[in-house]
């Protein structure tokens, strides 16, 4: 029964692309013409554009989500460092990236 479901996992894959190429293609040319003078996509530039945001912004690697904090990769350990950090270490720490963000 396993090795049945494998054997479609790739199917299944490909429709889900296939699927979601035909809805960014969809909501482009219907939103982004009118909004932004945009020109309209073709099926298969819908398709490489959601490859390439796929890419670009959400990788490859799974994450998992943990309710009202969002996705997560790290998991809660940040948090509980963050709590068990004194107020002394919580400004220092805030104070660090602060300047590692700051512009120059």
């Amino acid at each position: 029964m396993k090795r049945r479901f494998f054997f479609f996992i790739p199917f299944i894959v490909a429709a889900a692309v296939l699927l979601f190429g035909g809805i960014v293609m969809w909501l482009w040319n219907n939103i982004l013409p009118a909004v932004a003078g945009l020109g309209a996509l073709t099926y298969w530039q819908a398709v490489g554009l959601l490859m390439l945001t796929r890419i670009l912004f959400g990788g490859f690697r799974g994450g998992s989500y943990r309710g009202r904090g969002g996705w997560s990769r790290g998991g809660p350990r940040w948090r509980e460092k963050w709590m068990n950090m004194s107020a002394e270490e919580r400004e220092q720490f805030q104070s660090e990236w602060r300047e590692r963000c700051r512009k120059k």
